[in-house]
């Protein structure tokens, strides 16, 4: 089970490192990791080496919150799977909704970041969601699509590593709350059974305004959950894993 959080650009070098650090504190000692449940936080790159340094020794893995289509060249600002790998990072967001809506990010381009992160031995976090309330099978269809659009290059150059699918609707990200559970439940159930006949080792996790109770309401179709502002509170990471601690 999979417990991880994206800090956005939210916070200051300062305080990122001050959060790693608190969160590092009570996870290094806590059951959940014997238990087999996985932290990992996503920092701003300048972050990435610090928060490794201090996750390393705690069992938090640490991600990036995007990266190039290319491994190397004149690409003025962006940066490679490969030099995230060579730092420590084990994951790396992918086709987030941020991206695809502020910075234009069609489905090629997905395909060609997740293509850069498995062929560089990171782990994608592929981000899919529909982006209007509403019509579940249609919500299921359109999840379906983006997650075989993601992994359309990979899977042409025979790369079928793992793979973390990030179930976010669009229109619940940031909300004040969340999809409702019967919602999350009937789209989580159906991307489970289409990730089981993937050719890749595929995980699911729901984000999307995520809060306590919603694991233990989701268990059973979901790997874990992706948190937003809620994990603001390093308390608050620590509840969540308390709650995933229960259920395994």
């Amino acid at each position: 089970m999979f417990i991880g959080s994206s800090l956005k650009m939210y916070f200051s070098h300062a305080r990122t490192v001050q959060w790693m650090g608190a969160v590092a504190e009570q996870v290094k000692n806590h059951p959940a990791l014997d238990a087999g449940i996985r932290p990992f936080m996503i920092p701003q790159y300048p972050s990435i080496a610090a928060c490794v340094a201090i996750g390393t020794g705690a069992g938090i893995a640490v991600g990036a919150q995007d990266l190039a289509a290319e491994d190397a060249g004149p690409y003025t600002g962006e940066v490679s799977g490969a030099v995230l790998a060579e730092v420590g990072c084990r994951y790396v967001e992918v086709g987030h909704a941020e991206r695809r809506q502020l910075f234009g990010e069609t489905d090629d381009v997905v395909a060609a970041k997740v293509f850069a992160a498995q062929r560089n031995g990171l782990v994608p976090l592929l981000c899919i969601g529909e982006q209007l309330p509403g019509d579940t099978v249609a919500a299921i269809a359109e999840c379906r699509r983006q997650i075989d659009a993601g992994l359309t290059d990979a899977r042409r150059a025979e790369l079928t590593g793992p793979v973390i699918i990030a179930y976010e609707p669009l229109w619940a990200i940031g909300a004040p709350q969340p999809a409702s559970t019967e919602h999350i439940r009937a789209v989580c159930g159906s991307l489970q059974e289409f990730a089981s006949k993937m050719p890749e080792s595929a995980s699911l996790i729901y984000g999307g305004s995520a809060q306590p109770g919603m694991l233990t309401a989701v268990a059973d179709v979901v790997d874990g959950l992706f948190l937003g502002r809620f994990a603001h509170d390093p308390r608050a990471f620590v509840q969540i894993l308390d709650e995933a601690l229960a259920l395994v």
